[in-house]
Parts: structure tokens; sequence; C-alpha cells
């Protein structure tokens, strides 16, 4: 029975909590929705870049080099 006192117990401070909790507007959840996925889609675009800058730097060395 102690078990469920407890149980209870943090129910009713988890729906207090839940009470003070301030949510997004759907608006401010687009807008950074946006901002995430346009941040990700440039250093994606980035990273791309400098992985061909590395193999092209790569093949250069090698051909440059090794023959």
């Amino acid at each position: 029975m102690q078990s469920l006192e407890r149980a209870r117990l943090f129910a009713s401070a988890v729906r207090n909590e839940l009470k003070r909790v301030t949510w997004p507007s759907g608006r401010e959840v687009y807008a950074t929705t946006l901002v995430v996925i346009v941040t990700s889609i440039l250093l994606g675009l980035y990273l791309w870049g400098l992985d061909l800058a590395a193999e092209h730097a790569r093949t250069w060395i090698l051909r440059r080099f090794v023959g």
C-alpha cells in the first residue's frame, strides 16, 4: 500500500508541475522548427563541401606523390 500512496503523490506532483509549464504557441513551434531545418541544411552543405575539398586534396596528393 505504501507504493500506491507514493505513486499518487508522484502523479500529483507531476500534475502541479505541468500546470506551471509555459507551452509554446503554434507560431513559435513553426518558427523554431524552420530554424532547425534551415540550419541543418546549411550545416550539411558546409560539411559536404569540406568533404569534397578533402577528397580532392587526397586525390591530388596521391597522384602527385604516389604515382
